[in-house]
């Protein structure tokens, strides 16, 4: 069996940030702190794949809100415009895919444009969901769920589901 990790302690700096880069979407900044960690305290953190989970989303939560802020603002839309032009990165495209997002109707899309933009225009951030696992159905129930939370409800949940994505993406390496 594979074992990802073994080959960690072996990598140079940019093959380590090249895998770590899109655990945290459009974040290298995650990624490039956990290879200072790693040099700091090279036997620490990489002998699970849930030690590396924590440790990255550590790095996260200690940095300010306005880093967090940027993290949210770099995923792309559910169903969006990225997706539609196929700018979203491998692992969105995968994540959007394996939830039906890339089979709309165009009622559905239509749809889901508009949670989008009402969701992006109350809070600041696109909508956030570990799509994995989860129907076309669930994530519009998602949406009309939390679209009427409050700007912290919504701002902590969002982080919670980055690291759920983070956590999925981990464990597919």
């Amino acid at each position: 069996m594979h074992d990802p990790l073994a080959a960690i302690s072996q990598m140079e700096e940019a093959d380590f940030i090249a895998l770590f880069s899109n655990i945290y979407e459009h974040s290298t900044w995650v990624a490039e702190e956990l290879w200072r960690q790693k040099v700091a305290h090279p036997a620490e953190y990489f002998d699970s794949i849930d030690k590396v989970k924590e440790a990255m989303a550590d790095i996260v939560e200690q940095s300010t809100d306005e880093q967090k802020l940027l993290l949210l603002r770099a995923h792309p839309d559910l169903a969006g415009k990225a997706a539609i032009a196929g700018e979203l990165t491998d692992a969105s495209t995968s994540e959007q895919a394996g939830a039906g997002l890339d089979q709309c109707s165009e009622e559905e899309l239509a749809y889901f444009l508009q949670l989008n933009d009402t969701y992006r225009a109350k809070f600041g951030f696109p909508f956030i969901m570990a799509v994995k696992g989860a129907t076309k159905d669930q994530i519009i129930a998602g949406f009309e769920s939390r679209t009427p939370n409050d700007w912290q409800t919504e701002f902590d949940r969002a982080m919670s589901e980055v690291h759920k994505i983070a956590g999925f993406r981990l464990a597919d390496l």
